[in-house]
C-alpha cells in the first residue's frame, strides 16, 4: 500500500470512529430522555365557608321623579324597621345611594297594512336601592344574616318590592388552604412515583420537573368536572378545594 493509499484509509478509518462515537452518544441521549416517570398527585380537603355576602334590591315607579324619590324614601324605611325588628343594628348593613331611572314605553302611532310605525314616549321615573350584609369570621352574624334570608316576603307584603339574591359563600383562610393543598398533592405524587418504581424492582432519581393544575373549589358533594380555567363555587356554605401537582422523576 502506497503513502497516498494508506493516509485516505486512515482518515476513513476516523471518520468512522467519530461518527460512531456521535451515534452512541446521541442514544445515550435519547434513551436517557425515555427513562423519567411522570406522576400526578391529588390534593383535597373540605371545609366551610367562614365568610358571606348577601344583598337585595327594592324600587319604586312613579310619574314624577319627586314622588319617585318620596316613594323610595319611604320604603327605605320600612326596610330599615323591617331588618331592625329581626335584630340587626344600622352598623350591620348597608344601603346605597338612590339609583333613578327615566322609563319609556312604545306605542303605535301610525298603522298600515302590515307596516307599524312606533314610538318611544315618557313613561315616568324608577328609583331603586338596595340594602348588604357581610359578616367575616363572626358566625353570630353569619346565622343572623342567613336566618333573615327566607323572611322578606313580609316586606313584600307590606307594600315593598324586594328582590333579594343568592348569598355569596367565601373563606378567609383561602391562601393557606391553597398551601397546604399543594403540600399534599406534591407528597402524594411522590409517593405513587416510589410505589410504581420499587413495584419494577428501580430506583427513583432526582426531580425532573414539576408543574401545578388548576385549583378548583366546588360544592361539597358536587359532581361538577374540573374546568380549564378553574372553578370558583361562591353559592355553596359547604366546599371541597383540589389541586393537582404534576412530577417528572429520571429513573435510576
Amino acid at each position: 500500500m502506497d503513502k497516498t493509499s494508506w493516509i485516505k484509509a486512515a482518515i476513513i478509518g476516523f471518520a468512522i470512529i467519530v461518527t460512531a462515537t456521535i451515534l452512541a452518544k446521541g442514544l445515550r441521549n435519547r434513551n436517557a430522555g425515555e427513562d423519567v416517570i411522570n406522576v400526578t398527585g391529588l390534593g383535597t380537603q373540605d371545609f366551610i365557608s367562614n365568610e358571606i355576602y348577601w344583598s337585595g334590591r327594592y324600587k319604586t315607579h312613579a310619574v314624577d321623579a319627586k314622588e319617585a324619590y318620596a316613594l323610595i324614601n319611604d320604603q327605605t324605611q320600612k326596610v330599615k324597621e323591617f331588618f331592625k325588628s329581626k335584630g340587626f343594628t344600622t352598623d350591620e348593613f348597608t344601603i346605597s345611594g338612590v339609583n333613578f331611572e327615566k322609563d319609556y314605553r312604545r306605542v303605535m302611532i301610525q298603522k298600515e297594512g302590515n307596516f307599524e310605525k312606533t314610538e318611544e314616549i315618557p313613561d315616568g321615573y324608577t328609583a331603586s336601592q338596595s340594602i348588604s350584609f357581610s359578616a367575616k369570621k363572626n358566625e353570630a352574624l353569619m346565622k343572623k344574616i342567613e336566618s333573615v334570608m327566607n323572611q322578606t316576603s313580609e316586606l313584600i307584603n307590606s307594600g315593598v318590592e324586594f328582590m333579594p339574591n343568592s348569598a355569596q359563600y367565601t373563606y378567609a383562610e383561602l391562601p393557606g388552604l391553597k398551601q397546604t393543598l399543594i403540600e399534599r398533592a406534591t407528597k402524594d405524587a411522590k409517593e405513587r412515583a416510589q410505589k410504581i418504581v420499587s413495584t419494577g424492582n428501580g430506583d427513583l432519581g432526582k426531580l425532573k420537573d414539576a408543574s401545578m393544575g388548576v385549583f378548583q373549589i366546588t360544592g361539597k358533594g358536587s359532581v361538577e368536572e374540573d374546568s380549564y380555567g378553574g372553578n370558583f363555587d361562591t353559592y355553596s356554605k359547604e366546599k371541597t378545594a383540589r389541586v393537582t401537582v404534576k412530577l417528572a422523576y429520571e429513573l435510576e
